[in-house]
């Protein structure tokens, strides 16, 4: 059974890097009150016209087919995650396919929130097993800064925009196992709602609002989440958390990963984070790291990962393969 398998990966940042101190100039906020609870000194906010997601999205695809060594003909599937798309139609997979010329792929968008990326990847797989198609581009792409109210401290503090992509190919080796699953009960925890209704029987006059999240009972839930999803996965293998060579969690929130690494009883080294310098750029935050951790030559052939997202939905997906 054929799975898939990284052939390569890349990611984007915003050119304009924002730290603390400089929202604390327009915000009630310090760089203490930051640091202290989440971890982040820093974060990446699209500044010009010229970055979008599909600007971010393109160039975070381009390095990872560079870095694939495949071109626009060899992809047979693009899908984007993003819950923070340019258009509501067309689909921003659909708009990469355009700027990339990759006209043979099928293309679409995907909405799992923070765990997008690997709601996306794990389609991709199943693809796949299905025979369907052998070349993959999957990327998770975010402007959160868009949805932002930068009047609230409590949620702009949090976020930051950029894109990861990986390239993916069918292979007998690559993903061991994995899991997915949503609680739309919970919605409510982190929401933003898009327009309303607007037509010639019912209109309320309102613009789309800005997101809204509780932090604490998010904190909780991913607590207890991740540890459950990566015990559920390891049982999946026949493996054991010693046989993991690194844990590569969705970047929330510094605070949120040591607590999971405490919980399970291991040391922060295997937890690669960038959240102090990026933020929680969503969908885009696993993708980010994985492409960090491979071009500054941390990942080796053979090595076994463990990658797990949360978010709204609320939503959890965890991927066991090795790289």
């Amino acid at each position: 059974m054929m799975r898939a398998k990284i052939i390569g990966t890349g990611s984007c940042l915003p050119e304009k890097c924002v730290t603390n101190k400089d929202l604390s100039t327009f915000v009630d906020t310090s760089d203490a009150w930051i640091q202290s609870r989440t971890g982040i000194r820093e974060r990446h906010l699209v500044s010009s016209e010229a970055e979008t997601t599909l600007t971010l999205a393109v160039h975070a695809a381009e390095k990872a087919m560079a870095d694939a060594g495949i071109c626009s003909k060899d992809l047979d599937l693009i899908l984007v995650a993003t819950v923070s798309s340019d258009f509501i139609t067309p689909s921003t997979a659909c708009m990469v396919q355009k700027e990339l010329g990759a006209y043979h792929a099928a293309a679409f968008d995907l909405n799992a929130a923070c765990s997008g990326f690997l709601f996306a990847f794990h389609t991709v797989d199943a693809y796949f097993q299905a025979g369907i198609c052998q070349t993959a581009l999957v990327i998770g792409v975010e402007t959160l800064s868009k949805i932002i109210d930068w009047s609230d401290r409590s949620t702009c503090v949090l976020f930051g925009d950029g894109a990861g992509a990986v390239v993916a190919k069918a292979s007998s080796r690559g993903m061991i196992a994995s899991l997915q699953g949503s609680d739309g009960s919970r919605g409510e925890i982190l929401l933003c709602k898009n327009r309303t209704n607007n037509n010639p029987f019912v209109s309320t006059g309102k613009e789309p609002d800005y997101l809204t999240m509780d932090g604490q009972e998010v904190f909780k839930f991913a607590v207890k989440k991740v540890p459950e999803c990566i015990e559920n996965l390891l049982g999946q293998a026949d493996l054991d958390l010693s046989q993991i060579t690194y844990f590569l969690l969705h970047q929330a929130n510094h605070r949120m990963i040591a607590s999971i690494a405490r919980k399970l009883n291991l040391p922060m080294e295997k937890f690669p984070s960038n959240v102090d310098r990026c933020g929680n750029t969503s969908a885009a935050s696993i993708p980010i790291l994985l492409d960090e951790m491979h071009r500054t030559g941390k990942l080796s052939s053979g090595d076994i990962l463990l990658l797990s997202g949360f978010g709204g939905g609320l939503t959890w997906a965890a991927s066991l393969l090795e790289w």
